[in-house]
């Protein structure tokens, strides 16, 4: 994998939610590519959805960036 240096959030809301008129309660943003995504307290779980569609690796919470999360080791970092 290829790491990018300062990466961007693609959009700011969930573009998935947005299309699907789905609340969001707090979202994502892939480090590999700047996906943003809803977390898994959403209904549409788009983040989540992201790594199993593409295998990119870590997210991290956003607009607060406190935290970033990989879902291969499965744990905060």
């Amino acid at each position: 994998m290829q790491k990018k240096e300062n990466i961007s959030p693609n959009t700011v809301k969930c573009e998935e939610c947005e299309k699907e008129h789905l609340p969001t309660v707090a979202l994502r943003m892939c480090l590999t590519c700047g996906h943003v995504g809803c977390c898994d307290s959403s209904i549409g779980k788009h983040a989540t959805k992201h790594f199993k569609d593409t295998g990119h690796p870590v997210m991290k919470a956003i607009p607060e960036d406190i935290w970033k999360w990989c879902y291969i080791h499965e744990e905060y970092f």
